[in-house]
Formats: C-alpha cells, sequence, structure tokens
C-alpha cells in the first residue's frame, strides 16, 4: 500500500505545473478516492490539497528567485488566473509576495517532498475485530462544530454540558446494540479532514428506535466496521489510537475506509484521565493482487 501511495506522489511531481486529479492519484494507489483522502492527511499531517498547494508554491518560488520568467509566465505556467491570483497565494505560503521576493531575494519557505514508509516497532498490538451490522439508528442531540486533532474539543465539551443530565438519561435508555450506552459519532466531515473544518457531532446511542421529537437521528445503512479497542489517557490516547488506525492498520490490512460516521464508546475513570475505548470505522474490503 505505501509503494503505491508513494507512487502517486510521484505523480504529483511529475504534474506539478497542471492540474492534478484526485481522481487519478486513487487510481495509482488502487483506493478510493474518499479513502486515499483520508489516509494522506493521517500519514502526512496536513490534507493532500494543501501538500499539493505547498509543493507547487515551492517549486514556483524557485521560478521567481532564478528571474528567468516574467511573474505572469510563473503564474500561468503554474495554474493561477491572474498575477494577482498567484501573488496572493504565494504571499498565503511564503509571507512576501512574488514581486518582493525577487527583488530584495527574500528567503523563501519549502515544502519538501514527501515519501511515506512504515515503521514497524513490534512493541504493542492493536486489538480490533471486524464486524457486520445492519441498518440502524443513531439517536440523540446533533451539533456542527470544529475539528481538533490534538487535546480537547472545546466546542463539544461546551455542547454536552447543554445537553442537561434528563435528557442524557432519555437518550441512554433508547441503547438496545452494540456499541452499547452513550457513544460519540462524527459524520459528515471535510474530505480534507484539516484542522479546524466542521464535522456534525452526535452524542447518543446505537439504535433501532425511532427518536422523540426533541432529538436527532442519523440513519446508517448496513456495512462493515472495523473495532479497535484500547485503554489510555484521555483524549490523547484516543486521537493516537485513530493515526494508528490509518498509518498502520490500514497499510497491513486488505481493507479501506468507506464513507460513513466514525463512532467512539468512551468509558472515562473516576479522575477523568483515563479512558477504555472502542473506535468503530466503516470499512470495506479490498482485493488482494498476486
Amino acid at each position: 500500500m505505501l509503494e503505491r501511495l508513494n507512487e502517486a506522489l510521484d505523480h504529483i511531481e511529475a504534474h506539478i505545473c497542471r492540474r492534478i486529479e484526485v481522481t487519478e492519484l486513487a487510481r495509482i494507489a488502487r483506493t478510493s478516492e474518499y479513502h486515499f483522502r483520508r489516509m494522506f492527511s493521517a500519514l502526512a499531517g496536513i490534507s493532500l490539497s494543501e501538500y499539493i498547494r505547498r509543493r507547487r508554491l515551492t517549486v514556483a518560488g524557485a521560478e521567481v528567485l532564478t528571474g528567468e520568467r516574467t511573474l505572469l509566465d510563473i503564474a500561468i505556467r503554474y495554474g493561477y488566473g491572474s498575477g494577482e491570483a498567484f501573488a496572493r497565494a504565494f504571499r498565503a505560503v511564503h509571507g512576501v509576495g512574488p514581486g518582493e521576493a525577487r527583488r530584495d531575494g527574500a528567503a523563501l519557505r519549502s515544502q519538501p517532498r514527501m515519501s511515506f514508509r512504515l515503521i514497524v516497532e513490534g512493541s504493542s498490538s492493536m486489538r480490533y475485530r471486524i464486524t457486520e451490522k445492519e441498518e440502524f439508528h443513531v439517536v440523540g442531540k446533533k451539533a456542527r462544530v470544529p475539528l481538533v486533532h490534538q487535546g480537547a474539543n472545546p466546542a463539544i465539551a461546551e455542547f454536552i454540558r447543554g445537553i442537561g443530565q434528563e435528557t442524557i438519561r432519555r437518550i441512554a435508555a433508547l441503547s438496545d446494540q452494540q456499541p452499547e450506552g452513550i457513544v460519540a459519532v462524527c459524520d459528515d466531515l471535510d474530505p480534507s479532514r484539516a484542522e479546524g473544518t466542521e464535522l456534525d457531532y452526535y452524542h447518543g446511542v446505537v439504535t433501532q428506535a425511532d427518536a422523540p421529537g426533541d432529538l436527532d437521528t442519523l440513519v446508517v445503512p448496513p456495512g462493515t466496521w472495523a473495532v479497535f479497542e484500547d485503554s489510555g489517557p484521555y483524549p490523547e490516547a484516543l486521537q493516537l489510537l485513530w493515526r494508528d488506525v490509518f498509518t498502520q492498520w490500514f497499510p497491513s490490512n486488505p481493507y479501506q475506509s468507506r464513507p460513513g460516521p466514525e463512532i467512539l464508546r468512551t468509558r472515562l475513570s473516576e479522575d477523568g484521565t483515563q479512558a477504555d475505548t472502542e473506535l468503530w470505522i466503516p470499512v470495506e474490503r479490498v482485493a488482494v493482487s498476486g
């Protein structure tokens, strides 16, 4: 899998001056566009679109400094419709405009070319199982919140505080299947999964029951799920688990992620610093070549 991802990175470099289609990158990597975007952001730490933008403007920056082409020629060469659009994008990455950089010989920022490799430490094993589920409902309260990669999410914490204990008890009583009890459900994430992009967050339960009128419902179609279990400091261990699923488990197993909500079942220690967690990721099996 990582070899094919690196072939996709080679394609980006070979076409850095042209429009790069994510569908073509996914074809090279032999995976879905959805899974390719998610895998890339997990491995690289930035979204695919941001990486391409930074690489393109890194290469364009070198041409700006050489002075062999006009700034307008460079703008057009790298896909910008006008000198002004190029200047805005250039300044956003390098902190100075292209004219200023050429005139003053300014130091520019560089996005190194990436390649992926898998480091196998062998110090621990990942506990997981594969399960099939029929259609079910997520019933609870929903809010649109920003994505936070590390540490607690203040928007989610404030949202949960505002629900009220009586409502939470009514929601909990609807739970009738795994994962049992109150769960956190993330849905409709931006494909880039960039920090600060928004998602639908449900504080609810997994159930076959219909929702009372004052609660929100997410209908989840039948499908295959990978369920990962972990214990450790909260929320750091959970966030590391999500990273490890995409950087270690997916490259080593014949599955890819598919569209659908991510479900987290968390049981906190009394002081709230430790947690036992189950992370449910929607997946689909892929053919193994050879």
